[in-house]
């Protein structure tokens, strides 16, 4: 049951990460793209910028905030990923990694929406 409660929470996450960059002027371009390094939540671009961002999403703050849920691990990984992708597709501007970090209300509605540019 935790682990679907998790999902739900993560997926509902990525969708108000992805409306709040939208308002903001960046234009998601990928969802949930795998390597074998890591899953990117979000690839969006912002003028010439391409942008990964890492999602993190928690029902209430009890537990610990998003923010300390992204490590030295996770962010290395998270570059590595980014580097695939950019290689992958020949990207040769500029790029970014940035996190969304929200924390939802009892009625898993957005309590709280933190924008953390270049994050590593």
């Amino acid at each position: 049951m935790e682990k679907k409660f998790n999902l739900k929470t993560g997926k509902l996450g990525e969708e108000i990460a992805a409306r709040f960059l939208e308002k903001k002027g960046y234009k998601i371009t990928a969802r949930n793209f795998k390597t074998k390094y890591s899953e990117i939540d979000l690839i969006a671009r912002r003028k010439d910028i391409l942008v990964f961002v890492e999602v993190r999403a928690r029902a209430g703050e009890d537990f610990g905030t998003p923010e300390e849920t992204i490590n030295r691990e996770k962010k290395r990984r998270l570059k590595r990923a980014a580097q695939a992708f950019a290689a992958f597709n020949k990207w040769k501007g500029p790029l970014r990694i940035d996190a969304v970090c929200l924390v939802l209300d009892e009625n898993q509605k957005a309590a709280r929406v933190s924008h953390y540019e270049n994050i590593c």
